[in-house]
């Protein structure tokens, strides 16, 4: 299948599962994502932000107080969701559908951009890396909270037979490569911080400072 379709199949899986999205991780969003959410934003500049996947919403709680953020989903279902969140938490923050892969911003539009699990269902995540070089200035921070693939032959092998199975049901690999791949993409790596063993990891990379954009400038 071709990006577009890819991207659609996703679409369509999220929006499946948008009106019990937060009930589905509500165990885990009160044991560990929140912390996790919270550790990330505290980091994060205020400036003009880029949230790449917004989902319900479950970041706006943390965002900086003065940041002006720009969130963007793959699903229009979790936009509502996302849209109601923000209301009730008195937030004015722009929301569109949009791809990843495929952003209609004009290149170096934002100061930073923070995505949490979302690159485990971008269907070519080093492109969707690629799109957050192109439009987020020169020596800006990308932040990304993402869980992994575990390389361990055993325990990393389980997850590359798992996760067809996983995909279907949830929209999510759990095999992904991601810090490989933002290296893939050109972006230079700050640090990296193991959250849970080698599980789930805090990435901090900046724009390239000195280099071609990968992407042309869109319209």
């Amino acid at each position: 299948m071709n990006l577009t379709t890819l991207a659609e199949t996703t679409r369509k899986r999220y929006n499946r599962i948008a009106p019990l999205y937060d009930l589905m991780e509500a165990l885990m969003e009160h044991r560990r994502f929140r912390v996790w959410r919270q550790l990330l934003w505290s980091q994060v500049t205020p400036g003009r932000i880029l949230e790449v996947g917004v989902g319900t919403g479950k970041n706006m709680p943390y965002y900086p107080p003065g940041a002006e953020v720009i969130a963007i989903d793959l699903s229009e279902r979790m936009l509502v969701r996302a849209k109601e969140r923000a209301q009730n938490l008195g937030l004015n923050v722009q929301l569109y559908q949009m791809d990843v892969q495929y952003l209609t911003f004009p290149n170096d539009s934002f100061d930073s951009a923070v995505a949490t699990f979302v690159f485990c269902s971008v269907p070519d995540p080093v492109l969707g890396l690629r799109e957050l070089w192109r439009v987020v200035k020169p020596g800006g921070d990308i932040w990304l909270l993402e869980h992994v693939r575990i390389d361990k032959p055993i325990i990393g092998t389980l997850m590359d037979i798992l996760n067809p199975f996983v995909v279907r049901v949830m929209g999510a690999n759990i095999n992904r490569r991601t810090v490989e791949n933002v290296k893939r993409a050109g972006l230079e790596i700050v640090s990296v911080r193991n959250l849970s063993g080698e599980l789930v990891k805090l990435i901090h990379a900046r724009s390239p400072r000195n280099s071609v954009r990968r992407q042309a400038t869109r319209c």
